[in-house]
C-alpha cells in the first residue's frame, strides 16, 4: 500500500509537471508548438524568396528543385509547399511551382527586409562585408512590416543595398539595374561597377578578396575565354569570366577616364607623395567618418611615414599626424600621386 504522503507527493509532482507543460503561452508544449510554427514560417518565406529570384531569371522551379536548393528536410519542405498552396501563395502546375500574385507580394516584402537589413549592417555596424548576407538571411524573418518601414525610414529610404541590388519600395516597385556584366565589357571600354552579386558564396568571396569595390572605374585591357584583365584605380586585376560575370558595370564615355596616376593609398610607396581625391563608397558609416575625422579628406597631402616589416599596418603622415591603416582600409582611399 502506498502511504498518503507518497500519494500526495506524486500528485503534487504530476501537477507541477502538467503546469510546466501546458502553462498558457509559456508552457513547454506551447513553446515547442510555437517553435514548430516559426520554423515553418521561415521555410515558407525561404521558398517564396527562392521562387521570386528564380522567376526574375526566367527559371521555373519544380518540387525537386526546391528540396535540393534549401537546407531543410524534404518532409518540412513538402508540408510547407502544401500550406502555401492552401493559402494561395503559389500555383502548382504539374511538377512546376509558380508564385501567385499574393505570393509575389509576400516575397517582395521579404526581399525588402533582407536588403534593408544588409544596408543597415553596412552603414551602422562593424560587421565584415562577407557576413552581411548571412546575418540578413536570419534577421529578415523577424521583422514585421512596421519594423521594415521604420528601418527604411532610419536609413533614409535607400534605393539600393550595399551590393547594388535594388530595394523594393513599400508599394513593391523595384528599380532596374542598368548595366552589363564585366565579362561583356569590350577591350579598352570603360565602365563603373554598380553591382556585385553576393551569390554564390564562393565567387562572392573571391571578389571580396580582390578588394574590388562598387563605384570603382574599370577599363578592360585584355580578354579571352580563360581570363579578363582590367585596370582599376592603378591596379591590374585578372578574373576568370565566370567570376567577372557576377560584376555589373555601367558604360562610361571616354571623357570620364581618370588620370593615369590615380591609385589607391595602399599602393603608395616610401618617398612618394600624393593628394587625397576621395574615399570609396565601400567605406561606410562609422569607418568612413573616422577616416574623415583623421584627416583623409579630399585635397589633403599624404605620404608613407613608417613601413611595417610584416607588410601591414602601414603608417601614413597626414596633416602632421602619423596614422596606421591596414591595406584593406588604405585600398578604399583614392589618391593622385604628385
Amino acid at each position: 500500500m502506498y502511504s498518503p504522503v507518497w500519494a500526495l507527493s506524486l500528485f503534487i509532482g504530476i501537477s507541477i509537471l502538467l503546469f510546466l507543460l501546458f502553462r498558457p503561452e509559456k508552457g513547454w508544449f506551447w513553446a515547442i508548438r510555437k517553435s514548430n510554427i516559426n520554423n515553418q514560417k521561415i521555410v515558407i518565406e525561404d521558398i517564396l524568396k527562392l521562387l521570386y529570384h528564380s522567376e526574375n531569371q526566367d527559371k521555373i522551379l519544380n518540387i525537386n528543385d526546391i528540396t535540393t536548393s534549401l537546407n531543410e528536410p524534404e518532409s518540412n519542405i513538402l508540408e510547407s509547399v502544401n500550406e502555401m498552396a492552401r493559402h494561395s501563395l503559389i500555383l502548382i502546375e504539374g511538377e512546376n511551382v509558380r508564385l501567385s500574385e499574393s505570393g509575389s507580394d509576400y516575397a517582395l516584402r521579404m526581399v525588402r527586409a533582407h536588403r534593408l537589413w544588409e544596408k543597415f549592417l553596412a552603414e551602422k555596424t562593424g560587421f565584415a562585408e562577407s557576413d552581411w548576407h548571412h546575418i540578413a538571411e536570419k534577421k529578415e524573418h523577424e521583422l514585421t512590416d512596421q519594423d521594415t518601414d521604420y528601418l527604411a525610414s532610419v536609413l533614409g529610404n535607400p534605393q539600393f543595398d550595399p551590393h547594388g541590388d535594388p530595394i523594393p519600395t513599400k508599394t513593391g516597385k523595384v528599380a532596374d539595374i542598368k548595366g552589363i556584366a564585366l565579362s561583356d565589357l569590350d577591350v579598352n571600354h570603360l565602365g563603373r561597377i554598380i553591382h556585385i552579386k553576393d551569390k554564390p558564396d564562393i565567387i562572392y568571396k573571391q571578389i571580396l578578396a580582390e578588394n574590388i569595390h562598387i563605384g570603382s572605374q574599370v577599363r578592360v585591357v585584355e580578354k579571352d575565354s580563360n581570363r579578363i584583365v582590367f585596370h582599376c584605380e592603378g591596379e591590374a586585376f585578372k578574373l576568370a569570366p565566370i567570376i567577372a560575370a557576377n560584376i555589373t558595370v555601367s558604360l562610361l564615355k571616354k571623357e570620364y577616364i581618370s588620370e593615369d596616376n590615380v591609385a589607391r593609398l595602399s599602393m603608395l610607396n616610401e618617398n612618394e607623395y600624393a593628394t587625397i581625391i576621395g574615399i570609396s563608397k565601400e567605406m561606410r558609416g562609422e569607418s568612413r567618418r573616422r577616416l574623415l575625422d583623421l584627416g583623409f579628406v579630399k585635397g589633403a597631402n599624404v605620404k608613407v611615414d613608417l613601413l611595417n616589416p610584416l607588410g601591414e599596418p602601414k603608417a601614413f603622415l597626414i596633416k602632421g599626424t602619423s596614422i596606421a591603416l591596414r591595406n584593406n582600409q588604405a585600398s578604399k582611399i583614392l589618391i593622385k600621386k604628385d
